[in-house]
């Protein structure tokens, strides 16, 4: 089928979807026990003998979990119940020694929320609290499916997870990839969560139907287990979207199943037959009481939360930034905060974003750091910025400067004296120079005169060259036109 005809197909049906986010806590040990949460260490050292499941040994709950969990909610708009509680979810855990999961089931720590993306409310149902499971890696023979024999890593197993679900809001693709920047955004600024898609701290399972417009009872959903990139969801989602449309053009159901999506072959593969609750068998954690959060609790959480990222994005535009140029700016946390410094310290906030938009972007990307790993500081850059705002040096002046202090630091005032670069400000030596240059051009000179207006930056560039960069513009502009019609 050409993609014309999809297209033309999909017009018909309507797509649901629902997002299962897991957000690995940034708590220093685990949920139930105190081994370490540190990724990347030898394999089977962060645990312990809760984490291995050992006879006798009882779960104890990591306070910081729950405070996390309360941070949470409460930055995505959630009730917080008075109580919650923990349960057992039973299923084959290969990588989870004891056989179940601790998770919480009917009684979760946030419910009904909402976040808002572009003008559009999703909801949240609920924000639970549960433990990773570990990690297999399979062995022999390449691929899965051939593998002859597989072996568990630990450390993960009992990683404080929030669980995130969402109402069933989502309707494209671009819609789902948007809430799961907006949440990942919020968890980062929150500090609960790094966000790290490539390394499991944050994972995500979409659960996709479709329905013939104007329907209103779902259409059979399955669900795409594990996407771990922005990109590798969308891509999930298209692809799921037509398989679904395809089943029920010819005429068949969509099954109720997990699927696993395949990057390399940019298709999603059947994984097992999708469990209801009834299937794991909830029951209440006998070795974990019910968890009473006062309202003193959750208030004392709430006067602790920072600025979240749609106010962040209200105060930038506030300062003249355009809403793409305040959004591009809070979803690089650590260029926001950076940013926050310049302004607090008197920077021009439309010249600073400017800077850090392009030329200290590309130099960040270019050379592989963070802005922490530069030696440029705020107050440096503040005093580039009032440099150039002051007219002491020329915006691109101002350009090769920013670049010195990333790689060196130092003072901008400091260098723009050492190497001569402040604005050359003086009519007479201006003059000197549009005289020079208007007489070695003769011929352009005169096709300016005749009407071609558009040579005044031909002029102008020359004398840039000449003054390398450090000509006075507005000076400049207005000495040039006088000599070019006078």
């Amino acid at each position: 089928m050409s993609t014309a005809e999809m297209e033309e197909l999909r017009e018909k049906y309507e797509v649901v979807i629902g997002l299962e986010v897991h957000a690995q806590l940034k708590t220093k040990s685990k949920i139930f026990a105190c081994d370490s949460t540190e990724f990347g260490g030898e394999q089977n050292t962060h645990v312990s003998p809760v984490t291995l499941g050992m006879p006798g040994v009882l779960p104890v709950l990591n306070k910081e979990c729950v405070n996390m969990g309360i941070l949470t909610g409460l930055a995505l708009n959630c009730t917080i119940p008075q109580y919650c509680k923990f349960d057992r979810k039973q299923y084959f855990y290969p990588d989870l020694p004891k056989g179940y999961q601790i998770s919480q089931y009917d009684q979760p720590i946030c419910v009904n929320g909402h976040i808002d993306i572009e003008g559009k409310r999703i909801g949240i149902t609920r924000a639970h609290l549960e433990e990773d499971a570990g990690k297999l890696v399979h062995m022999g023979a390449s691929g899965i499916a051939g593998s002859s024999y597989s072996l568990v890593d630990l450390n993960r197993a009992g990683t404080p997870l929030l669980e995130i679900v969402s109402e069933p809001d989502m309707r494209s693709s671009d819609e789902a990839r948007a809430y799961m920047e907006e949440l990942r955004t919020t968890l980062r600024y929150i500090g609960v969560c790094d966000g790290n898609l490539e390394e499991g701290s944050m994972r995500c399972d979409a659960n996709i139907s479709v329905r013939p417009k104007g329907q209103k009872e779902f259409g059979t959903r399955a669900e795409i287990k594990n996407v771990n990139s922005f990109r590798a969801l969308q891509r999930a989602i298209e692809y799921e979207i037509d398989r679904q449309i395809d089943i029920v053009e010819a005429g068949e159901k969509v099954i109720q199943e997990t699927r696993l999506w395949d990057d390399n072959q940019g298709i999603t593969k059947s994984m097992r037959g999708k469990e209801d609750a009834h299937d794991y068998r909830y029951f209440p954690d006998p070795d974990l009481m019910p968890l009473e959060i006062s309202r003193e609790w959750v208030n004392e959480i709430a006067s602790k939360m920072p600025e979240l990222p749609p106010q962040r994005r209200q105060r930038y535009i506030s300062y003249g930034l355009t809403s793409y140029d305040a959004n591009v700016l809070v979803e690089q946390q650590d260029i926001a905060l950076f940013y926050d410094k310049i302004v607090a310290l008197g920077a021009d906030a439309k010249i600073a974003n400017n800077f850090l938009m392009k030329e200290i972007a590309a130099y960040l990307k270019e050379e592989k750091v963070t802005i922490e790993e530069t030696k440029l500081t705020a107050d440096s850059f503040a005093e580039l910025i009032n440099l150039i705002t002051s007219g002491s040096i020329s915006n691109n002046i101002g350009k090769q400067i920013v670049i010195t202090l990333l790689k060196e630091g130092g003072s901008a005032k400091a260098i723009v004296e050492k190497q001569g670069l402040s604005v050359i400000s003086d009519e007479n030596s201006l003059k000197e120079i549009i005289s020079k240059v208007i007489e070695a051009n003769p011929s352009q000179v005169q096709a300016y005169r005749n009407g071609k207006d558009k040579l005044f930056g031909f002029f102008v560039g020359q004398i840039m060259k000449e003054t390398k960069g450090r000509a006075n513009p507005q000076l400049l502009n207005k000495l040039l036109k006088e000599a070019l019609e006078g």
